[in-house]
Formats: structure tokens, sequence, C-alpha cells
């Protein structure tokens, strides 16, 4: 479960700094604006989706999803709770795809279960959802290419990305070095055109071989604020601020000192202790790579097979989200002048690396016990705090401006519930502010051996998809 896994790691890094953010106001949250596209199914309902984890549900100890009669089964059961969209993991954190790529390899096995062998597996799931009403989205681990703990993947097996495109990130000490050697997934630097290509090539097999509804982008991130600090994207940033600042000092910049002077370790992350005076618009800058990304990779989708939708999951933290190097607000949010919530990163140029517009679907990840503002005396009476189920809804609402279906979504079996009606309650809260909702991951539905709950979570869902 790496999303789970990412959430958990960020939250210890981040609470410290969402306590000081001025998330006090308690004015209106914006209603829907007039003509903004909205997420239903035929028959009128908002959409209930539901994420199939490649690495728990097929080769995870209780999956179930490498068997074909065990797989129509589950979406059986989910037909008849109310789901009507599957979100599927194509491209796992070794970058390989469960398909025959021309751009990477297969996986097909892992500790001793393999996918379907009498069926492609995305098709197969394709073609039975289709069968009973539910779409399908398929989701690519985008800017990964590496299982550090199995040493598989791009990073470990071509030179290439070994030496040049895998995340250079800084160390407590401030020495420059691969990420893998640090222990974590093999990143690859966003920045590169080479490292785009693949991933939008691969993307574009996927709508062209497959049926499904649209892709969806996972992990379209830096791996967080240490990341990347390589000479290319020294190169890059310098032009950047020759282009976009005019800073014919630029060429002397103390790079990686005149971004972040010193880090510090803090609940297992490396941060910046004390930052340098190109820090914000270092900032601003990994955001126009990633915005440029999107808008690239929008833009060869739709090319390619203009009925499919594209999609990105972001993390619902939005205030507390620049360390990735990702503003998922729409352009008309200026989070520099924003008069309501301070972010204290931000630099004049972040709106406009906004990247809502580009989106036909933005599932954020809030992943949070407390479920309403009043739940805790702390944060009654506010209208947005990232680190609540309504707060981080209010507040994703806020920033995206309706310009973009926005889907609310719970991790129903790592959120540490205090009873199973929360799950129903945070729903049906998802529901009335959102187009939709997400639900991570089936394997916590079925298994309860993966829940916090230990029991099977078929009935709150269903309960809280009802009307």
């Amino acid at each position: 479960m790496k999303k789970i896994q990412f959430f958990s790691a960020l939250l210890l890094l981040l609470l410290a700094a969402a306590a000081c953010k001025k998330n006090n106001d308690s004015s209106p949250v914006p209603g829907p604006e007039e003509g903004t596209d909205t997420l239903v199914t035929p028959g009128g309902k908002k959409e209930a989706i539901v994420w199939i984890d490649l690495n728990a549900n097929v080769f995870g100890t209780y999956g179930r999803f490498n068997d074909t009669p065990a797989i129509r089964k589950t979406l059986d059961t989910l037909q008849q709770i109310g789901i009507t969209a599957l979100v599927v993991d194509v491209k796992e954190s070794s970058g390989h795809t469960v398909f025959p790529s021309a751009f990477t390899g297969k996986v097909a096995s892992r500790n001793g279960k393999s996918l379907p062998s009498n069926a492609d597996y995305l098709d197969f799931i394709v073609k039975t959802a289709k069968a009973r009403n539910m779409k399908v989205y398929a989701s690519v681990m985008t800017f990964v290419e590496g299982d550090n703990d199995r040493k598989s993947g791009a990073v470990f097996e071509d030179a290439t990305f070994k030496n040049k495109y895998q995340s250079v990130v800084c160390d407590v000490n401030g020495k420059r070095v691969p990420i893998t050697e640090t222990g974590r997934p093999g990143f690859v630097n966003p920045a590169y055109p080479e490292v785009q290509d693949r991933i939008i090539n691969i993307l574009k097999e996927i709508v062209t071989k497959y049926a499904v509804d649209g892709v969806i982008l996972d992990y379209a991130r830096y791996a967080n604020i240490d990341a990347d600090f390589s000479d290319y994207s020294k190169t890059q940033f310098v032009q950047y601020l020759k282009t976009v600042f005019n800073d014919q000092n630029a060429n002397f910049i103390n790079f990686p000192t005149d971004v972040v002077s010193s880090w510090k370790q803090e609940n297992g992350q490396v941060t910046p202790a004390a930052t340098g005076k190109y820090y914000k618009r270092w900032l601003a800058w990994r955001m126009s790579v990633i915005y440029n990304f999107v808008k690239k990779a929008h833009a060869a989708i739709k090319a390619t097979r203009a009925d499919a939708l594209f999609g990105a999951y972001v993390g619902g933290w939005y205030g507390d989200y620049y360390p990735v190097g990702v503003n998922w607000a729409s352009q008309q949010y200026d989070p520099f002048n924003d008069p309501v919530i301070r972010m204290d990163w931000a630099y004049p140029q972040t709106k406009d690396y906004g990247y809502a517009e580009e989106l036909g679907l933005l599932m954020t990840g809030n992943y949070f016990a407390q479920i309403m503002l009043a739940d805790n005396p702390a944060t009654a009476g506010l209208t947005y705090n990232w680190w609540s189920l309504e707060g981080s809804l209010n507040g994703g609402r806020y920033v995206t401006k309706n310009r973009v279906p926005l889907v609310g979504s719970i991790d129903a079996g790592n959120t540490p519930w205090n009873n199973k009606s929360d799950i129903r309650k945070a729903i049906k809260l998802i529901l009335s502010k959102t187009s939709g909702v997400m639900i991570f991951d089936v394997v916590h539905l079925y298994a309860p051996q993966y829940n916090r709950l230990g029991v099977p979570l078929w009935d709150e869902v269903k309960a809280g998809l009802q009307p």
C-alpha cells in the first residue's frame, strides 16, 4: 500500500506546518458555477469509484484479483453495493506494466502469486466491468521507475535511467545522492523530456489497446522536498530564472545552498533547516515542470483518443502539498494573494501552474479520521483545515474553483476510524460536497486482515452510497 505509506510519512512531517496556517476563515464555501462539469452515471447518480491496488489485490496474501472467477464475484458484489467505476493499477513502482508494452517490461508474478494465466488482466477487468455497467480508469505510477525492495525496474536495469534520469536528492548533510541509495522507491526526474515522453507513450498505449474510460496519473510528482537536485535540474532552473525573472545573475547561483542552505532530519524525512534566496522560486519552478507535463500529457491523450478521460490522484492536503512540486488548484486561484488561507510557500508565478483545468477528474486523498470540523475543539467553527475530512473537502473546492469534477476519497482500511459507521458518514459527506467518492482500496472491503476494524466493510460502503 505505497500510497498510504507516503501519506503517513507526509502527515508526520507536515503537521507542525499545518498547525500554524491561517486556516480559520468562516466564510461560505463557493458553490457550483454555471456550466461546471459533473461526474454522474447514466442513472444520474454521482460516481462511486473503488481503487484496485495491484500489489495488494493481485500479489497480496489475501488478494482475489489473480483468479478470474474471483474477479467476477468481487465485481458482482461491487455492483450490488453501488460502485459505478474502478481505478485499476496498470503501471507499478518498478515502472513495469500488467500488459505487454513497447516502452517497459511486464510484471506478471510476485510472492508466489500471478496475474490470471487465462486472460489479459486489464482487458478482462474492462470487459467484466462493462458487463456490469461500471467504468474503468487505468492508473499509472507516473514518475516511479524502480522497486527498491526487489531491485527491479529501469533505474536498476537500465544504465541511462540509473545514472541520468534517477532522481537526485539531498541527504541531511547536503550531499547529493541517487534516491535509491536512501532506500526509497526509484523516482525519476520529471524535468527530463525523455522521462515525460516515456510515460506519455505508455498512456497512449493504454487508451489505444484497451477500452478503458480514461487514465489516472498517480505519483505525478517529485519524491519530496529533497528532490530533485541533479545538475540537470540546476541547468533548467537557471534557465527558468533567466526567462521568467530576467535574472542575469542566475549563472552564479551557489547550488544547492542558494535553494536550501541546510537540512535536518524530521520524522524520518530530510527537510530544509534553512532556506536560501531562491527557495520560493525553486518551488515555483518545480510546479511549472509538473504543470507543463500534465498539459503535454493531456493533449497527447486527447489527440490519441478524444473520448478518454484524463485525470489525476493527489493528496487532499493542498496547503501542505507543495513539497512534492504539485499545484492541483485552478489557475483562477492565486495562493500568493489569498486573503483567506495563508500559503507561505507561494510566489506570484505559482498561480500560473495550477493544473485543475487540464483534468477531466481530480481525486483528492482525504484520508482523515476526523470527519467534521466540529468534532475537534481546535477546528470547530473553521471552514478550512487540511487535516480533517470536512475541512479538506471545503479547501479542495475552494482552490479548484469548480473548474474540474472533484472526487473526495477515503482510505477505508488504514484510517483509524472510531467505528464502522464513520465510513458511512465519510462517504455521505464526500458525496454531499463533491462530484463523487473514491474508496481506497477494494482489498480493505473484502479482506478483514487488511483493515483496522478487522471485519468486511461491504455493508458500510453500501449504506454510505445509498441516498
